[in-house]
């Protein structure tokens, strides 16, 4: 008999004929029936829980395939701020409550997208409410902005080089700007932040659990988090799925790869169901400001047609590591944004591919932002998976000043992908980007952004397109399509109750739902109030 049974509701299946139902029974955290109210209600028992929807929707648990953490953190909190004057407040006030010369640092999860005035606190914007204090203002994960006092700090003048994989700007008066990009962060030395715990996943899972997401994906974390999972997992208390990719200081020589994984312990795909290693994250390019591109960035950031964006990973030592990797039986994901980087990494795989085949092990560009027709069929000779994510959603504004309209409005073509043939996982990148995974939904189906208006409606994919992206299609990423992904006999109970229809409704309540209900194993891991 059925632990529980979910009736009268609007069950969107996801599995191969994209059937409907009214009625799901959980028996042993998985599901053992799907159809109508009639037919499920009389499968339970006495001791059988019945959820009554009251018509509401339930679809698949939504999962991430790149998410790095919840967002937050101690430092000051720019993520709700919408202009520059709110952004300067929030460092204002940070700075009231320290002493002279203590270090202001913010947290990462906010874009200058978000502001009205579309643009990036410079040097001369914090000195404004920071004379005193260094500050240091983290962008997503490869930016920091200094004030005056902490470039003075760091000892960071025009006379600094250029780091190799990193980049000192300056502002069109040719002084420093105060703005680090990629491996020119490590310039600075941050105060170590607190110490990742238990309790702190909990917290970050629990976030993730109220948006509707199941199963997340780590996109390159160090084993210490995974130690901590592991035991997180031992004690019962883990709430969501997760898949790990590691990611070693050592990447950048294949002896040194070689060694840091000996020293870790680590195997390739070992876990189960709650926990897993997924393989190893690298990186060959910067983020929005720094995505390495075939042809320059648009004037004036493209300073003169000489700025092409981040190569941070050269191509000789990141095919050296793909390859020692491959031997090793390790699957590679790889940081790639630009059209060059993704020529980068076409060219690492394909000659890791020619000592051993890498087809069929769901190897992963995560990002792709701008592929070129050329790149198509060296990507379907590789089988290889697009992790896609919403960044434009947040970053719109800014991609078109980086980038110029017609770049920007291509940015991480999922009609393009789907068309091709490709097979395409979802998620957010938080905390680059929000993680609410119906925010995800939302800006594939629309390619609506925050401030910018829809760029690229010709890229819009359907709403059941979009469902399989976030749920199917990630249990494919992780090779668990059999095991979870869809509401089938057998398969995880994991779900998610929305309040309407989320294949009917208007578009702009995508975004703007909240979830009612979210089940991991078969258990309440989040409801309402």
């Amino acid at each position: 008999m059925p632990d529980t049974i979910l009736v009268n509701g609007h069950i969107i299946t996801v599995d191969s004929r994209f059937s409907m139902a009214q009625a799901v029974a959980i028996s042993g955290g998985r599901f053992t029936a799907v159809g109508t109210d009639a037919a499920i209600r009389k499968l339970a028992g006495p001791a059988t829980t019945t959820i009554d929807l009251h018509g509401q929707t339930v679809i698949p648990g939504l999962a991430d395939d790149h998410l790095h953490d919840a967002g937050g953190g101690p430092g000051v909190d720019l993520s709700r701020t919408r202009t520059m004057a709110e952004v300067l407040a929030a460092i204002a006030a940070r700075v009231k409550q320290s002493r002279p010369g203590d270090v202001i640092i913010t947290n990462s999860d906010w874009h200058e997208a978000q502001l009205r005035e579309h643009r990036l606190p410079f040097r001369r914007d914090l000195d404004t409410v920071a004379p005193d204090n260094p500050v240091v203002v983290v962008r997503g994960g490869h930016e920091y902005i200094l004030s005056s006092a902490a470039l003075k700090k760091w000892n960071i003048t025009k006379d600094t080089p250029q780091p190799s994989g990193g980049r000192i700007t300056r502002g069109p008066d040719t002084e420093l700007n105060g703005e680090l990009i990629d491996r020119a962060k490590s310039l600075v030395q941050l105060p170590p932040g607190p110490a990742l715990t238990i309790e702190a996943l909990q917290e970050q899972h629990r976030k993730l659990n109220a948006a509707g997401l199941t199963s997340i994906r780590y996109p390159g974390a160090p084993v210490e988090q995974y130690r901590l999972l592991q035991e997180m997992e031992r004690r019962g208390i883990l709430t969501i799925r997760v898949n790990q990719l590691l990611r070693f200081n050592a990447a950048d020589s294949a002896p040194a790869m070689r060694a840091a994984i000996a020293a870790s312990n680590l195997t390739p795909d070992e876990g189960d169901d709650w926990l897993r290693i997924g393989g190893m994250k690298l990186g060959v390019d910067g983020g929005f400001e720094g995505g390495w591109m075939r042809q320059p960035y648009a004037e004036p950031w493209g300073e003169g047609g000489t700025f092409r964006g981040v190569n941070t990973m050269k191509q000789a030592p990141y095919t050296d590591v793909v390859k020692a990797l491959n031997r090793l039986g390790w699957r590679v994901a790889t940081h790639a944004v630009g059209d060059a980087a993704i020529d980068e990494v076409l060219a690492a795989y394909e000659a890791a591919n020619a000592e051993r085949s890498i087809r069929g092990r769901r190897w992963t560009i995560e990002h792709g932002f701008i592929p070129q027709p050329d790149q198509f069929p060296r990507m379907k000779a590789l089988d290889l998976v697009i992790s896609a994510q919403d960044h434009l959603y947040l970053a719109g504004p800014s991609l078109v000043t980086y980038w110029g309209a017609a770049r920007a409005a291509r940015t991480t073509p999922m009609r393009t992908y789907l068309d091709q043939g490709f097979m395409v996982a979802g998620g957010s990148d938080s905390a680059v980007v929000p993680y609410p995974p119906l925010w995800v939904l939302y800006h594939f189906v629309t390619r609506d952004t925050i401030s910018g208006g829809v760029l690229g409606p010709d890229q819009q994919i359907s709403r059941r397109e979009a469902l399989q992206v976030e749920t199917i299609n990630n249990a494919y990423l992780t090779f668990e399509e059999r095991t979870k992904g869809s509401i089938e006999p057998g398969k995880l109970a994991d779900l998610v109750v929305l309040p309407e229809d989320i294949l009917t409704v208007p578009a702009k309540r995508i975004e703007q739902m909240n979830v009612t209900m979210t089940m991991v194993g078969g258990k309440i891991v989040y409801r309402r109030p």
